[in-house]
């Protein structure tokens, strides 16, 4: 697997998106510095998938930024998404990395810190630790952590956590302090007027929290 940026990681949600689109959303977003795109939608056919997928792939050709597919393990396969993020209600990590050989990304949600001693670094490249904050782009989530429970999970990890669950781009420092490596958001970018701004605001809170970090 080759190295994997997760400063600034985009979920899709095609509610959100709407007015934009998914694909017009990622394409404006990544133009802006988001590092990781990831398709969401629940609610979606296997063929649905696969068409927003490899129109996605399309839009982000030459970026260097990967796709990953949530949950559909067959779809981000047909697609030829860079990897796959899984829950924990979701099919097996183990399943999954059989699922899709060792070449791609696998991510993996994890809400508790035992649950994020338990991962498997053969297995899993990234955990989605969290959430931080709760979140309507998300309504079955569990109780949220904070800020000291991000830090307790990704303490517990054997593998780089990026931080999900209402998150800001004034809540980089705090984020990048709990030990996470980034901040995967929903609504900070989807639905705002101009993903690459919405994009290049968060990008740039990330770099500053980092460059404060090492003074």
């Amino acid at each position: 697997m080759r190295p994997l940026d997760l400063s600034v990681y985009l979920v899709l949600d095609p509610e959100l998106c709407r007015e934009t689109g998914m694909v017009e959303t990622a394409r404006l977003a990544v133009r802006g510095g988001v590092t990781v795109v990831q398709l969401r939608d629940k609610a979606a056919s296997r063929a649905q998938m696969v068409a927003t997928g490899r129109a996605l792939k399309q839009a982000l050709a030459g970026s260097g930024v990967p796709l990953i597919v949530n949950d559909d393990v067959a779809a981000a396969v047909e697609i030829g998404a860079e990897g796959v993020h899984v829950g924990q209600s979701d099919m097996a990590a183990e399943r999954a990395r059989a699922a899709i050989g060792a070449g791609l990304i696998l991510g993996l949600s994890v809400e508790t810190p035992a649950l994020a001693a338990a991962v498997d670094p053969a297995l899993v490249d990234y955990i989605g630790a969290g959430p931080v904050f709760a979140t309507p782009t998300k309504p079955d989530h569990k109780a949220p952590v904070g800020f000291d429970g991000l830090a307790a999970i990704a303490r517990a990890a054997p593998v780089p956590a990026v931080a999900i669950g209402g998150l800001r781009h004034n809540h980089a420092a705090a984020v990048l302090g709990a030990g996470a490596q980034g901040l995967a958001v929903v609504s900070a970018i989807c639905g705002r007027p101009d993903p690459a701004r919405a994009a290049r605001v968060l990008a740039h809170a990330v770099a500053r929290a980092r460059a404060e970090a090492v003074r």
